[in-house]
């Protein structure tokens, strides 16, 4: 029976630090809804679909290597998801994942950009900035991952957007010098 099998929801959180660019030089980055795919390094193709009712909807993809059962095709593997709340004040941003070919049945994740917390100390990177990103999620379980392996692709993932926003920075400040 269908109500034997529920398993309970996953829920997961990843920061990444970030040693250059304070918190309101990276939040502009992440605020816009459909240019995720230049920072993270798995989304080929991000944009909007509509904006209408319904709110902000992005289709997201990725090209997944052929495999041997797929007859040397790649696959494409997308998501539709909707922005639910932007706050540009307190930074962040949740969205949900709607119709996809990933076996995501329910998915609500949630970006925030936090200010790092100087203690007033005379290290020299506080003059640069530093800040946080933070990526939680809420979800169904996946069929055929682990809760451990879902948890270390959002951290791992995380982990390359912020090396990514963290050049960008970089040349962006080299640029204004």
């Amino acid at each position: 029976m269908a109500s034997q099998q529920l398993e309970s929801k996953w829920e997961g959180k990843s920061i990444a630090n970030l040693k250059l660019g304070k918190a309101e030089q990276v939040w502009p980055i992440l605020e816009d809804f459909f240019n995720i795919h230049e920072w993270l390094p798995t989304i080929d193709t991000c944009y909007q679909l509509n904006n209408n009712t319904d709110g902000l909807i992005r289709y997201c993809a990725s090209t997944a290597p052929p495999s041997s059962s797929d007859d040397g095709e790649a696959i494409i593997k997308w998501c539709h998801e909707r922005l639910l709340t932007m706050d540009k004040m307190e930074r962040y941003l949740s969205y949900e994942a709607l119709e996809n070919n990933i076996g995501i049945r329910s998915y609500v994740a949630t970006f925030k950009v936090l200010s790092s917390d100087n203690d007033g100390g005379d290290d020299e990177e506080e003059e640069e900035g530093g800040c946080q990103i933070e990526w939680s999620f809420v979800a169904d379980p996946i069929d055929g991952l682990t809760l451990e392996c879902f948890s270390g692709y959002i951290d791992s993932t995380l982990q390359s957007m912020a090396e990514k926003i963290e050049k960008a920075l970089e040349c962006d400040f080299a640029r204004s010098n």
